[in-house]
Parts: C-alpha cells; structure tokens; sequence
C-alpha cells in the first residue's frame, strides 16, 4: 500500500466527503481533486470518507465515483486537469506530465489544449515552457503545437530517410543532434513513427529504443522514449507503466489512479489484454490484491468486467 496517506490525527473524512461531493458539481468532475485525495488516504481513511459521504448525501461514494470518471466528464477534460495539477506549484510532476501528453494522439491533445485554456485561463504551452527547460521543453512544445497525421498509411522512402537521419543524429556521430530527434518525434504519425523503428531496427542491427537510451538522458529521454512506445503500442506501454507503479515494497497510488481514470474510456480493454499477456495475471486480481476497501472498489468499477 501507499505511504502517500495523511496520518489519522490529519486526515478529516467529513471534509473529506464535501471536498469530493464538490468536486462532482458544477460542468464536469474535478478529477484532479478526486486523485488528490483518494491517494492520499489510506484503507482506514478511505472506509470513513465513505460512511460519512454515505451519512451527508445519502449515496455511496463508490457509485458517484464510478458515474463521475467513466460516465459525462470525458477523457480529454480529465487530462487537462492531471496537467493542470502536475504541472502546478510544489506539485510539479515532470514524468507525469510528459506521460501525458507523449501519450495521447492529436486530436486528444488539440482538445486538451482548448479544455485546459477555457479551464484555466492559461495556454498549456505557457506552463509547459515555465516548468520545463532544454531539449525537453523543446520537445514537448513541438509536440503539442503539430498537427500530425492519424491514419494508418506510411511513406516508404520518408521512412528510410528518417531512419538514415536518426542514425545520422545519434550512434553515427561523436556527440547527438537532438534537434533531428525532436523534429521526427514531433511530426511524424504514430503509423510513421513505428515502421522508422522497425526499419532502423532491421538496418542498423539495433533498436531504435536502445539508440534513444544511449545518445539522451533525464526528461529528453523519458519523453523520446513514450513517445516511441506508444507509437509502436500504447495499450503495452500502459500495462507496463501500471505493473511498475504496484512492484515492490508499496504501490505507487498516485500513478495508479491517474493511469485507470484516464485510461478508462480509452483502450483499457487492450491495456488490460497486454497485462494480462505479459505478466500472465490478470490486471483485475493485480489491482484487487495491492489495494483494498472502497478504495479497491472504485478503481475495479472503472476497470470494466472481469476478463
């Protein structure tokens, strides 16, 4: 379990409940709010905001939960609000937010970015350039302002050349030119993207990922890197960053929620078929044992029918 929970004499469930109850008004829920707290408490904590909710409003926190996140507050405004959070104040979460948006494809980030400025009142891109620095800003700003291609379809001889250019860029040279890795991992389509990794694969007898790790390093590398994975297999690359946030000695809470609320709606079916294929357990018996009461609940309601 977590270590992230507030201690008893700290933790208030009646305000607790209000906060959450609040949370749920108005024009969409305020998932951000809901992570907040909910990983940030522990079992004992968890069972007494659901008494109290159940005792001030006569409904169970759990069903409200499950209606909220997975019902009308759609996955784009969910993501704009884990952005807003990760990228606020003392809570800035570099990695978090970078798995955000190298995950999500342009339509989703384009939406965001309009969700995020009608919410906030600030462009996305003002508070990615004010917490970032370097080729990572660099990067994640390309990223966010192309308007790359969706389809399927791939250019034969662009792949080639991208591949060469790579090469070019990276093991080929004494030093890296990252700006040859942001333009190609900014611009080209996920379709795009995967067979250039294939083809530098096959051409120069090594993975694409492994050239990343060793020409970059820190946020760069961490950004290149979801950014590729998630071109060749976003459902893989979930499954994997879902059974590293419940390896070893406690879970990883605030990765789980975040990973399962926004994900929801999305490709959890496929995310929870690759766990399933990788890890050979079930994503369903992995949450159920590293977590536990309502707590536990909530996150398996969002996770759809045993399979």
């Amino acid at each position: 379990m977590s270590t992230l929970a507030l201690p008893p004499f700290l933790a208030d469930p009646r305000r607790d409940a209000i906060d959450l109850h609040k949370a749920f008004k108005g024009f969409g829920c305020d998932s951000a709010a809901v992570i907040n707290i909910l990983a940030h408490r522990d079992a004992t904590q968890r069972a007494l905001i659901q008494q109290e909710y159940r005792i001030m409003y006569s409904d169970e926190l759990t069903n409200r939960l499950s209606s909220e996140l997975s019902g009308h507050f759609k996955a784009s405004g969910r993501d704009a609000t884990a952005l807003k959070q990760v990228l606020s104040g003392d809570m800035v979460d570099l990695n978090a937010a970078t798995e955000i948006i190298c995950s999500r494809t342009p339509s989703q980030i384009q939406t965001i970015r309009q969700i995020y400025y009608a919410k906030f009142g600030v462009y996305l891109e003002h508070d990615i350039h004010y917490c970032t620095s370097g080729d990572h800003q660099k990067l994640l700003l390309a990223y966010v302002g192309q308007v790359r291609y969706e389809g399927h379809e791939v250019d034969p001889h662009m792949v080639s050349e991208d591949a060469k250019d790579l090469y070019k860029a990276g093991e080929k040279r004494l030093g890296t030119d990252e700006k040859t890795f942001i333009r190609i991992f900014s611009e080209r389509s996920r379709a795009q993207l995967a067979a250039v990794a294939a083809c530098y694969d096959h051409t120069y007898k090594n993975k694409l990922k492994k050239a990343v790790k060793s020409e970059t390093s820190g946020p760069f590398e961490f950004a290149l890197l979801t950014i590729l994975r998630c071109a060749e297999n976003p459902a893989k690359y979930f499954a994997k960053v879902l059974r590293q946030a419940m390896k070893g000695l406690g879970t990883d809470d605030k990765t789980l929620v975040r990973v399962v609320v926004t994900r929801t709606e999305l490709d959890m079916q496929y995310i929870k078929a690759e766990y399933h294929k990788k890890y050979k357990k079930p994503l369903h018996d992995a949450i159920h044992s590293e977590t536990s009461g309502h707590y536990r609940t909530f996150l398996l309601a969002l996770l759809g029918p045993h399979t």
